[in-house]
């Protein structure tokens, strides 16, 4: 592996110009195919498998009338009127008139004809239909829709359209510049360099421009949610500045010690080039192993934000090279471009046995001297204090997200609040029962049984009256609970209400709705997360193993994982949904944590826990082999690795911390629990937990049986192969 990448380096930089031809060109042509191929963004949480994803398709099939997107119409009356007035019935009749004209609905409900106003007579409902589901409502129709009423709010009547049709994506702008604006700034501080930051965070764009602009030109074949690309963009970033900045750090240091910048760059892609391409695939398999969860929207959203991170590999390994070729010494600081021997002076002075000195003085070697001198104490008060931190995690509860969540002022948000103060939680969450029989006879005559058994269910509210389907064999009935529709006592009414009815022979009566389908997501997201994590830290343990060769740094590593994992867990938990220091990240509404942030965290967290793991581990492996003791080989690895891991872990958490300030609390708790969780895992775990056991475990860190060590692959991603092969070919410099 290290020798094919050495050569893959100094090829690319030896025909740096083709190099970067070709990454423009792919940049320009996928580029086009974006903006011309570009298709919906949609958020379409569906569930195979589940009973509210068969009643949607049920209604889809027999009753398409009503499996298009719904939207409510909240009404409230001056302080001194009420809906009942003449004034306020020719209101609702003209908003009611105005909403069913609106393009792509199919028809609007007046409140007064099916009971859907507020007992003081000062608020009211009106039930909005349209032919189409959310995801395929046009921005013009959304549009209209919130536009209605403005009339009416210009006579002192509140108007506040809400529903499923005002779910929007996610905007990213100004606030994720923050964050890259940190990263540049970390860059130029670590490197002292404006040359070495600028090609590294240059190589990082133009990776994140192809593979955002690949994943937008495939979007009109594959249904992409919202936060698909926000989470494809916030790793794509985050890991392609951190795989050049290694790929850099390296070249630069072989630099310093003398080489010619084609020999410099070879080995630096050939040894950190290694660690970045096997930290990658740990990444991408991970985020590709959401897939076995076998849930459509997470699979999209894994799937996509692993083709980001294979492009930021790709483009590290091959195009980072290119542009050092053309930045050449100038990645080095001003004053060390004439100070540092380069080429055949450094290597007359390796010939005249006076190697450059390298230099111990540093923050890392002098982290490493005290970390593992105070070993045991390092080590008991870091698993004390990650576990007092993942202490809220067990009350973690998950849901998806409501417009009871939504940022305060969003249209959604103001909807919400006026049908909760005018009616209570429940009508911001009813639900929906489906009953097909095989003929309309059938159907009629299960509604009123069924209609029973719901209304007697604990916490049911009301039942509202049913809707047939024009050949008379689907009939909805409207559910609407005492409580809101993220609340426990929810979740149970929906239990209750499928126990209840579940005994019907002659027709099938199913349970859907926006709230049971969020219950149904979050069940079947908390069964799988055992599994997923099982699968994950399996992986690490066989993947680790292969590259370093070893039984206890694989363990040592799943182990370290699993701390991050409960302790970010508990942090978001405690700010999210209990509401801790909410303000701090400017959330309005704490609740349950979005139900796929735990899964997504855990496969994101792993790939990047094995990033930090691998760059550090991987030169305590290399010096070992070449002939170090295991505790200097332990502290040479942090010595040389803490500058820069700390640099990468610094970029990361700017990158995810600039998602943060963006409204939308699904992408703001994402953004949050990856810039704690990385936090946590490099400087916590892995720059002092792992430094700590590495120490005291010795050689019996490196540990391998006879027998695994015969049928385990080598991949030298310490590069002793490498090394080999260049001691048996010429001298680079003759």
């Amino acid at each position: 592996m290290a020798t094919l990448l050495y050569r893959l380096g100094r090829g690319s930089m030896r025909r740096r110009r083709l190099v970067a031809a070709i990454w423009l060109v792919v940049l320009v042509g996928l580029g086009l195919a974006a903006a011309t191929l570009r298709g919906p963004i949609a958020d379409n949480f569906t569930m195979p498998g589940t009973e509210s994803q068969r009643a949607l398709d049920l209604l889809a099939e027999q009753f398409p009338a009503a499996s298009g997107a719904t939207g409510t119409i909240a009404v409230k009356a001056p302080a001194d009127g009420t809906l009942a007035g003449p004034q306020g019935q020719a209101v609702v009749k003209e908003l009611t008139q105005e909403a069913a004209t609106l393009p792509g609905v199919v028809g609007a409900v007046d409140p007064f004809q099916v009971g859907a106003v507020s007992p003081d007579g000062r608020y009211a409902l009106v039930q909005v239909q349209f032919a189409t589901g959310a995801d395929e409502v046009t921005d013009a129709q959304r549009d209209a829709y919130e536009k209605v009423g403005e009339r009416a709010e210009a006579q002192g009547w509140k108007v506040a359209p809400g529903g499923e049709v005002l779910s929007s994506v996610p905007e990213v702008g100004s606030t994720e510049a923050i964050g890259v604006a940190v990263a540049a700034i970390v860059l130029v501080v670590t490197f002292g360099s404006l040359v070495a930051a600028g090609m590294t965070m240059l190589n990082a764009l133009i990776g994140v421009g192809v593979g955002m602009a690949g994943l937008f030109a495939i979007s009109s074949v594959v249904d992409l949610s919202s936060t698909a690309p926000i989470l494809a963009l916030m790793l794509g970033l985050a890991v392609g500045i951190d795989y050049s900045l290694f790929i850099t750090s390296r070249y630069r240091q072989n630099l310093m010690e003398g080489l010619p910048p084609d020999e410099a760059v070879g080995r630096a892609v050939g040894t950190a080039g290694s660690a970045v391409v096997f930290a990658g695939a740990t990444v991408v398999i991970a985020l590709a192993g959401l897939a076995v969860v076998n849930i459509p929207f997470l699979t999209v959203m894994g799937l996509a934000a692993a083709g980001t991170v294979t492009v930021a590999v790709l483009v590290a390994i091959t195009l980072q090279p290119a542009l050092l070729g053309f930045a050449g010494r100038r990645v080095l600081p001003r004053k060390l471009r004439t100070t540092v021997p380069a080429g055949d002076r450094a290597a007359d002075a390796a010939d005249a046995g006076t190697p450059p000195a390298e230099d111990r003085s540093g923050f890392g070697f002098r982290w490493a001297h005290l970390v593992t001198r105070f070993r045991v104490p390092v080590i008991l008060v870091g698993l004390i204090g990650l576990g007092l931190l993942a202490l809220p995690a067990p009350d973690m509860r998950l849901a998806l997200p409501d417009a009871g969540t939504a940022p305060v002022g969003s249209a959604a948000r103001e909807s919400n609040d006026v049908i909760t103060e005018g009616f209570g939680p429940g009508f911001t969450g009813r639900l929906a029962v489906v009953v097909a029989g095989e003929t309309p006879e059938a159907t009629t005559a299960a509604i009123p049984q069924v209609t029973a058994l719901v209304q007697r269910t604990e916490n049911v509210l009301a039942v509202a009256p049913p809707q047939l389907s024009p050949d008379g064999r689907t009939a909805l009935l409207g559910v609407v609970p005492k409580t809101g529709p993220t609340e426990e006592a929810t979740e149970t009414v929906v239990n209750d209400v499928r126990a209840a009815v579940g005994e019907f022979r002659d027709v099938d009566v199913l349970l859907t709705g926006a709230t049971a389908i969020g219950i149904d997501v979050s069940e079947k997201l908390s069964d799988a997360l055992p599994v997923y994590l099982l699968l994950v830290v399996g992986l690490s343990v066989l993947l680790l193993m292969l590259v370093f060769r070893s039984l206890l740094v694989p363990v040592k590593a799943a182990l370290g994982f699993l701390l991050t994992v409960a302790a970010t867990f508990g942090i978001t938990v405690a700010v999210f949904q209990q509401g801790h220091l909410a303000d701090m990240v400017g959330l309005d509404t704490p609740g349950p944590l979005v139900s796929f942030l735990p899964i997504l965290l855990i496969g994101i967290l792993f790939g990047l826990a094995m990033d930090y793991e691998v760059f550090l581990v991987s030169r305590m492996r290399e010096d070992f082999v070449h002939g170090d003791t295991a505790q200097q080989a332990t502290i040479n690895g942090m010595g040389h690795g803490a500058r820069v891991v700390t640099a990468a872990a610094l970029i990361m958490i700017s990158v995810f911390g600039g998602f943060v300030f963006l409204d939308d609390p699904v992408i703001k708790s994402m953004g949050f629990a990856l810039a704690i969780g990385v936090a946590i895992d490099a400087f916590v775990v892995r720059m002092t937990i792992v430094p700590a056991v590495m120490s005291l475990l010795g050689k019996r860190a490196w540990w391998l049986p006879r027998w695994l060590d015969k049928i385990l692959p080598n991949v030298d991603i310490e590069g002793e192969g490498l090394r080999a092969h260049l001691d048996d070919r010429s001298p680079a410099h003759t």
